[in-house]
């Protein structure tokens, strides 16, 4: 088996060249690369590249993901977004080959407190949401074989992330304001590209499986809830820390001045995805705890 990997040097392109290297031939790229082209912003040369390499499989890890810039980038945010994903898409049903491709909770408007489900109604808030919708709906109108992931809080041991933030701002003062009031669950790259490797398994014996899915970890918690976490088994661990436990407020999302509107409900309920492919996801606590250890170790 032949496996295309767009997007490799991402938290989640990352962790799938991991996961994908032992299931076949693994070609992964990234904007970067100069024998076969990577980069979203030239489709035709990414055609020229799905030709070339003729996959099975192709994982669509890359994504334009600054949320804030987007609002001033639309036009390059739809062409890594919705336009390449399209081009994917086509492609794929040409080979007869599967697509997997990642989406967000920021398809929904973020209101309530529901987990929301693959099959409610969908109200982007923000230009990075509405064209990470548009990519699923040009996936599905293809016509190819997909999975599609809706995931949300992603986070990876590798690169920058909200752990190591918060860290560095507690050994820095002695007073820290974090949101309260928008929940989700924080997701390790590593889980969902273990799970990409177990469902392209199923998948490719069972066509019938193709579609959308939500895949978090399990439970929820706000940011100040995260933050709370990961200081309390940063100072288990023995690092000392400037900030005290009582000097962590939580602040609503009102409290901070931003340009663009977030959800505040990113709970995803992952029954489909656990009942089709035979899972149990972890809690989030599971493998942010893992990606402790593994950043305070080095």
């Amino acid at each position: 088996m032949r496996i295309l990997l767009f997007g490799k040097n991402g938290q989640v392109g990352w962790e799938l060249q991991r996961s994908l290297a032992f299931m076949g031939e693994l070609v992964a790229l990234d904007v970067n690369d100069q024998e076969l082209c990577g980069d979203f912003t030239h489709p035709d040369s990414i055609i020229q590249t799905i030709h070339s390499v003729s996959p099975d499989v192709i994982v669509n890890a890359a994504a334009y993901t600054a949320v804030d810039k987007a609002e001033s980038e639309p036009e390059l945010t739809r062409a890594i977004n919705v336009f390449a994903p399209e081009i994917l898409a086509q492609e794929s049903r040409k080979l007869g080959a599967w697509l997997i491709h990642y989406s967000t909770d920021y398809v929904f408007d973020g209101n309530g407190v529901k987990p929301w489900k693959e099959t409610d109604p969908t109200t982007p808030l923000n230009v990075y949401g509405s064209t990470k919708l548009e990519g699923e709906k040009a996936i599905f109108n293809s016509g190819c074989q997909h999975l599609i992931f809706r995931t949300s809080w992603v986070y990876s041991a590798r690169g920058k992330n909200f752990a190591k933030t918060m860290i560095r701002l507690a050994q820095e003062r002695d007073h820290l304001a974090v949101i309260d009031d928008q929940i989700g669950a924080p997701t390790g790259a590593d889980l969902l590209a273990d799970i990409t490797a177990h469902s392209i398994r199923i998948a490719l014996c069972q066509p019938q499986v193709s579609g959308l899915y939500h895949l978090a970890a399990k439970g929820e918690t706000s940011w100040y809830g995260y933050a709370s976490f990961v200081l309390d088994k940063v100072r288990q661990s023995g690092i000392k820390l400037k900030v005290q436990p009582e000097s962590i407020q939580p602040v609503s999302t009102n409290a901070f001045s931003q340009t663009i509107r977030r959800p505040r409900n990113s709970r995803l309920n992952t029954k489909k995805i656990e009942s089709t492919f035979d899972l149990t996801l972890p809690l989030w606590q599971t493998g942010v705890a893992r990606m402790l250890t593994e950043i305070l170790e080095y």
